[in-house]
């Protein structure tokens, strides 16, 4: 590997990181397509930034917790489900042809443009919601009787296990499409659900890196490097990133998305050609 890859991994590394604290996602929007433009395999560059997500992910929940904003039993309602459907997804990554990973993959980066902006309308309803109830109506709310506490776990299970696959099929977190679930269905807030979202992405990356792993899919040295710039993003993120305006932040991501979406197509295209 030349300085000059190793570089661009590291700084490929701290973008993910950034992303992750700031949106709580895992980063594999950027590093797989990324690994694939350097050469590798899809399957290897869904297996090695699974690796990357577990460090960058658990540096950015270790900041959360010790700033008392993980709620540990939050994560584990969804990560369990995550478990297995993970392992679910890295077996359909071996089974599917490079093409067809791709081009699901491409969908699944053009679903996030929309899932981005869904989840700002979502907010902004949430808080005129808020607005309209009463203080009792919000204590209510929050001891739910049997039915609610079963729908509840019943969504938990419904948001981790989506997570997961998508952890084990493309090598991303699954916090894009987590954090939009846990708004619709759970009825959270957009800051704990970033939180809990980057703890349940730590689970879900380690599962898809145990099975990826088995297969001889990760490449350890590309990870470690893309995961240690990774940890440096994360920690930036979590503390200044915030402070930037909403607006700003969800325009640049869905423009990044729309890019790599257009790359990860034309790849498709190109091995289906071969």
């Amino acid at each position: 590997m030349t300085p000059t890859e190793l570089l661009i991994l590291a700084f490929a590394g701290v973008i993910a990181g950034i992303l992750a604290g700031f949106l709580g996602i895992g980063g594999g929007t950027v590093l797989v397509p990324l690994l694939i433009s350097l050469g590798f395999e899809s399957i290897q560059a869904v297996a090695t930034s699974s690796l990357s997500i577990v460090i960058t992910a658990s540096a950015g929940s270790i900041q959360n917790w010790r700033m008392g904003y993980l709620d540990i039993k939050n994560v584990l309602g969804m990560a369990l489900p995550a478990l297995i459907t993970a392992q679910i997804g890295v077996f359909l990554a071996n089974l599917f042809p490079e093409y067809l990973l791709l081009f699901t993959f491409g969908l699944l980066l053009i679903s996030n443009v929309y899932l981005v902006e869904l989840r700002k309308k979502i907010i902004a309803r949430k808080k005129t919601e808020e607005e309209a109830i009463s203080n009792q109506e919000k204590l209510d709310n929050k001891n739910p009787d049997n039915i609610h506490k079963s729908r509840e776990i019943r969504n938990r299970i419904i948001t981790g296990g989506t997570g997961g696959l998508l952890a084990g099929l493309f090598g991303v977190g699954g916090g894009v499409i987590m954090v939009p679930l846990q708004i619709i269905l759970l009825n959270e807030n957009i800051k704990r659900a970033i939180q809990t979202s980057l703890g349940v992405i730590v689970i879900t990356a380690i599962s898809a890196t145990a099975g990826h792993a088995y297969r001889g899919n990760v490449l350890w040295e590309t990870g470690l490097i893309l995961g240690l710039g990774g940890l440096l993003g994360v920690q930036f993120s979590t503390r200044f990133l915030p402070k930037l305006p909403d607006k700003i932040v969800s325009l640049a991501f869905r423009s990044l998305l729309a890019i790599l979406s257009i790359y990860i197509f034309w790849k498709a295209w190109q091995t289906y050609q071969l």
